[in-house]
């Protein structure tokens, strides 16, 4: 009891996917691990009222790192022509020393989102607004945009009394426990005269169908991991089709000669091969020779030749008696 789980880390693998893919080498683990943790906070210092939801990472093979912001703002992130995003990537290049890629995403429904959710209450009560005003508020413009459940704590020295509490409200339902449950998480800090206060949010928006749950992980990981190891896939299509062809071709060549095997297992040689073995069995016995090569040349038809050796049996017996 007690423990508590990150509601956006319990759910990974199951629908939602990682914010950093890419795949190292146990010695360069670390060394990429700290840079996507410094690149995200020089971008969330530099762009801090930008609104930026969260941060994703890829690395390919190329030595190339794509940034993707999301973001509720993106013409403060854009800037005029561009020029900030050109100043960001430039000074992202100086101190990584890699190609840098930022692509940008607009956030259009930002009152779903947790993570803004929670730094829209901090920004209100560092302006010295009722926390709970504000925690009001923004329950009820979740709620019309079309959540089914909204939670929200605050906790810290609220209203600068001298002991530090927690208020929370929630309205509708947050199943934390359901994992087909698609429920966001975010947390901001509210940095004030008179200490810290913190924010937690959680948004409940709908439980996510068996169906979507398989297919939704699969196209959002993948295409990261085609451009991570591009000539996998080819391989795959290289080695699968052979296969495949073997298996139709052994297949078809399994049901063509059965047809050939079943003419030759035929009755008609077995006949003539186990009538030359009686017909040598009943002439071992003979002792003329100009008897043996008629039976010998007449061994195509078979109902004429049992009659010859049976008179050469009687005229052996005339002429010994």
């Amino acid at each position: 009891m007690g423990h508590k789980v990150h509601p956006n880390a319990f759910r990974l693998g199951v629908f939602r996917p990682w914010e950093a893919n890419w795949f190292a080498n146990p010695k360069d683990y670390t060394k990429m691990l700290h840079e996507d943790l410094e690149m995200r906070r020089v971008i969330l210092a530099r762009l801090r009222n930008a609104g930026i939801a969260k941060i994703e990472t890829e690395r390919s093979s190329n030595a190339q790192l794509t940034v993707t912001i999301h973001t509720a703002k993106p013409g403060i992130v854009i800037g005029k022509g561009g020029s900030s995003v050109d100043q960001l990537r430039e000074d992202l290049e100086k101190r990584f020393g890699n190609r840098v890629r930022i692509s940008i995403q607009e956030i259009k429904q930002p009152e779903l989102d947790a993570q803004l959710v929670a730094e829209n209450i901090a920004s209100q009560i560092e302006r010295r607004i009722s926390y709970k005003r504000a925690m009001k508020q923004a329950i009820l413009r979740t709620m019309r945009s079309g959540a089914k459940g909204v939670r929200i704590y605050c906790g810290g020295r609220l209203r600068g009394a001298e002991m530090a509490r927690r208020e929370w409200d929630r309205e509708g339902r947050v199943p934390l426990h359901t994992l087909r449950a698609d429920i966001d998480f975010g947390r901001a800090t509210a940095k004030t005269t008179f200490g810290a206060i913190g924010v937690k949010c959680w948004i409940y928006k709908d439980q996510i169908s068996p169906a979507q749950r398989r297919l939704a992980p699969i196209a959002e990981e993948t295409t990261p991991l085609a451009e991570v190891i591009a000539p996998q896939p080819e391989l795959v299509e290289a080695l699968t089709q052979p296969a495949a062809e073997a298996t139709t071709q052994t297949a078809e060549t399994a049901a063509k000669p059965a047809a050939p095997r079943r003419t030759r297992t035929t009755a008609a040689p077995k006949t003539t091969a186990a009538k030359p073995k009686a017909e040598a069995a009943t002439t071992t016995p003979k002792s003329a020779g100009p008897a043996q090569p008629k039976p010998r040349a007449s061994a195509g038809p078979a109902a004429a030749k049992p009659a010859a050796p049976k008179k050469t049996t009687t005229t052996r017996k005339k002429a010994d008696g």
